[in-house]
């Protein structure tokens, strides 16, 4: 059977694009991923500079554009997203968009 792209899946949920994110940046920042939870704020708890969470997006955009026909994140969102929480809720919000949701 050929493998398929943009296969139809179930949407992600907070929890999955949580841990997404936080295995991602673990890997970027190169720290645990438990110190990375909702409340961590990038800059000021977890050191994250703008070079780190261009990297983040691009590589969420990848693994999520896969998934959902249509994902992007607006660069002009990225400076509004302090909190990893913030990101969270911001990237199950594009997936809804892109996927035609609520």
């Amino acid at each position: 059977m050929p493998a398929e792209t943009h296969v139809e899946q179930q949407p992600l949920g907070p929890e999955e694009v949580f841990s997404l994110l936080r295995e991602r940046l673990a890997e970027i920042l190169e720290i645990d991923e438990a110190d990375i939870t909702r409340e961590a704020r990038f800059r000021d708890d977890l050191d994250a500079d703008s070079l780190a969470l261009i990297e983040l997006v691009e590589i969420i955009e990848a693994e999520l554009g896969e998934r959902t026909v249509g994902f992007s994140i607006d660069d002009e969102d990225l400076a509004e997203l302090h909190v990893v929480g913030e990101a969270v809720d911001y990237v199950v919000a594009r997936l809804a968009v892109a996927g035609g949701g609520s």
